[in-house]
C-alpha cells in the first residue's frame, strides 16, 4: 500500500506539468515590419481586390437593363472561358507543328471538334449574348476574334466571317475595353469570378 502511495505522489506531479502551455506558441502570423517615428508597425501585403458595391439606377428600365445584361454575360462568359482555354491549347499544338499542311488539317479537325461539340449551343446565343461573346472572347484570349481566325484559318477565312458578321451587325475586329465601353461587362465578370451574383 505504501508503494501504491508513493507511486501516485511520484506520478501525479509529473502528469500535472505536462500541461503547462508551450511559451514558445507558433499560433500567429509572422510578417515585416516598418518602424515609423519609434513605432513598429506590421507591414502585409496582399493581392489585388476589387471592391464592387451595390449599382443605383436611375429607374426601373434601367434595372431592368442591367439585369438582362447579367443574364446575358452569365449566359456567354462560360464559353469564353472555354474560348480561353481552347486557344491556349491550341497555340501549344500549333507551335510544335511546322508543316502548313499539317497545321491546317490539325485546325480543321479542331474547328470540326469544337463545332460538334459546341455548335448547337452556340446557334441558341441572342444577338446580344453572341456580341457579348465576342468581347469576352477578346477579354480572355488578348486577340480579337478576327486575329484568331486570322491566326488559326487565314486571312480569306477571317474576310468572309468579317463580312458575314458584318452583315448581321457583329463586328469582329472589336476590342475589349474595359475602362469605357465594356465596363458594365467588365464589372459582372468580376463579380461572377468572386462568387457574388
Amino acid at each position: 500500500m505504501k508503494a501504491l502511495i508513493l507511486c501516485f505522489m511520484v506520478f501525479i506531479p509529473a502528469l500535472l506539468f505536462s500541461q503547462v502551455m508551450n511559451p514558445h506558441d507558433e499560433r500567429g502570423y509572422k510578417c515585416t515590419v516598418v518602424i515609423i517615428d519609434g513605432d513598429t508597425l506590421p507591414v502585409v501585403y496582399y493581392g489585388k481586390v476589387d471592391v464592387t458595391g451595390n449599382k443605383s439606377f436611375r429607374n426601373s428600365a434601367d434595372a431592368r437593363q442591367w439585369q438582362r445584361l447579367v443574364y446575358n454575360v452569365k449566359i456567354a462568359y462560360p464559353y469564353a472561358k472555354l474560348a480561353g482555354i481552347k486557344f491556349a491549347e491550341y497555340s501549344k499544338k500549333l507551335e510544335t507543328i511546322s508543316s502548313e499542311r499539317e497545321k491546317k488539317l490539325m485546325m480543321k479537325k479542331a474547328e470540326d471538334e469544337l463545332q460538334a461539340q459546341f455548335g448547337a449551343e452556340l446557334k441558341d446565343l441572342t444577338f446580344t449574348q453572341g456580341k457579348i461573346l465576342l468581347k469576352l472572347v477578346d477579354r480572355q484570349t488578348a486577340n480579337c476574334p478576327y486575329d484568331i481566325v486570322v491566326e488559326f484559318r487565314g486571312r480569306f477565312v477571317a474576310f468572309f466571317w468579317q463580312g458575314i458578321g458584318k452583315l448581321f451587325g457583329y463586328d469582329l475586329k472589336s476590342k475589349y475595353d474595359p475602362l469605357h465601353e465594356d465596363a458594365d461587362i467588365e464589372r459582372i465578370v468580376i463579380m461572377i469570378e468572386n462568387g457574388s451574383i
